[in-house]
């Protein structure tokens, strides 16, 4: 018996260290599948997006901005999405430093919508796309979780960027009425301005980059495919100027008194989801949910955090990082937490394209992925990113797994969310970049493929792998 014990104990111990070899190297390394910039798809998209069984009781398609192409070669797309990026980068870090609620200045049922990517007009931004008022007209919005305030562009425009659909003329619409100057809504914007003339509220939103919105505030039925949403407030810009580009409008998703979740959260529990397609993937559209259908049973949850001086973000807790397996030194949750003064901590944000990291995380991250990936051909630093890789010639290659841990919940990123293609000759870059900003920003490359969902009931944000399906 003695005997059989001492042959058997060995076995089991090969066969441990085969099953924790096997475990670490699951762990530590993935394979990322080469690709190219892609060119822009083509969209195709019924006017009223309610062809064929609704999936959803109340959703819409997402789809990236690559479906608006004009004419624009992927390398240069791509190049204007970043310019963009860090732009409203700049946007979201000053509203941080300047503890303000939203962007200001002086001058139980359920539904669901489609979401597309914008990068063909040089953005980061995904669009969505939904009926505006009686009877609904159909156009693109951004789908914008760092700020409140819905906004379109409207008949007379003083000034109006180059959208996609024609300009919507509230005199079209019967449900369009105006919002009057000593009404709380208009009380609820930063900076409510009044037409004498007409005795009616306006708003005007800007943005650290000089981009800025003015008009009437009123209110206007919104229409999710069959779902119709009547007396949203929103505002009817007759100015509006800056880098706006290709989309009507913005659809404000945050967490403010002004967004759409806040507003109408009623009419679906307060609950919605997400999920971003790769970009460089197929025009197939993802989807915007809304109502409990909205919550993915495969979801992984960490609890939101309250900002006192900022209501609009979603804050998260960002415990540290893990590479190749192993933690991160240098990264804890200290260097993301949210000061007294309301500076610092990490957001979610559905309009960045890149994560930016507090610089000291950066490096951290930067240099553990440089040691695990040392097996691969450096390339020179392209744009903001310093860590890149000239991996021409090949079809797929090993790369450092990278996961976030958050309090409550892991996320594992995908190969292809945090190793991207630059151009066409082959040469990906590590897509995260330091700020000097005390702010962390979780961009949307990070989280395409996850539905990404918003339990406003629970006070909670979840993340589940393989979403868009």
């Amino acid at each position: 018996m003695e005997l059989k014990l001492k042959l058997i104990t060995p076995l089991l111990s090969s066969l441990v260290a085969l099953f924790l070899c096997i475990s670490a190297t699951s762990t530590e390394t993935q394979t990322l599948p080469l690709r190219t910039l892609p060119h822009p798809p083509t969209l195709s998209w019924p006017e009223s997006d309610t062809t064929g069984p609704d999936p959803e009781p109340f959703s819409l398609h997402l789809h990236h901005m690559d479906a608006l192409s004009l004419n624009k070669t992927p390398s240069q797309l791509f190049h204007l999405r970043l310019q963009r990026d860090a732009k409203r980068v700049k946007t979201l870090s000053f509203l941080a430093a300047a503890n303000q609620t939203r962007p200001a200045g002086s001058v139980g049922s359920g539904f669901a919508s489609s979401i597309i990517s914008g990068l063909a007009q040089g953005s980061g931004e995904y669009f969505t796309r939904l009926g505006v008022g009686t009877p609904p007209k159909y156009v693109y919005m951004v789908l914008d979780t760092g700020s409140d305030v819905v906004w379109l562009q409207c008949a007379p425009c003083a000034k109006c960027y180059s959208q996609t659909d024609p300009v919507f003329d509230p005199l079209k619409s019967k449900s369009f009425a105006g919002i009057p100057c000593g009404s709380p809504l208009c009380r609820r914007l930063d900076s409510p301005g009044c037409s004498r003339k007409k005795g009616l509220c306006q708003y005007q939103v800007s943005y650290g980059d000089g981009s800025f919105t003015f008009g009437d505030f009123s209110t206007e039925t919104l229409t999710f495919r069959r779902a119709q949403i009547p007396r949203v407030a929103l505002g009817c810009g007759h100015d509006n100027e800056g880098l706006f580009v290709g989309a009507a409008g913005l659809l404000g998703l945050g967490r403010g008194g002004l967004s759409f979740p806040v507003q109408a959260g009623s009419r679906f529990n307060n609950k919605f989801s997400y999920c971003l397609t790769d970009r460089t993937a197929s025009a197939k559209p993802s989807s915007l949910v809304f109502g409990d259908s909205a919550v993915s049973r495969t979801a992984r949850f960490t609890p939101l955090i309250k900002n006192p001086k900022l209501d609009t973000f979603y804050y998260l807790e960002l415990l540290g990082m893990s590479v190749g397996g192993a933690p991160v030194r240098g990264i804890s949750g200290s260097l993301f937490r949210v000061g007294s003064s309301g500076d610092g901590g990490v957001i979610i944000d559905s309009g960045t394209s890149v994560t930016r990291l507090t610089r000291p995380a950066y490096v951290a991250l930067r240099d553990a992925f440089r040691v695990r990936a040392s097996h691969l051909k450096r390339a020179a630093e392209f744009a903001l990113f310093d860590t890149c890789f000239d991996l021409s010639g090949l079809s797929e290659v090993k790369v450092p797994t990278v996961v976030f841990h958050f309090r409550g919940a892991d996320v594992s990123l995908p190969a292809t969310n945090y190793l991207i293609p630059v151009d066409n000759s082959g040469t990906f870059c590590f897509a995260f970049a330091g700020t000097m900003s005390g702010l962390s920003i979780i961009g949307n490359i990070q989280q395409q493929g996850f539905r990404v969902v918003f339990d406003l009931a629970a006070s909670r944000v979840g993340f589940a792998p393989r979403g868009c399906a």
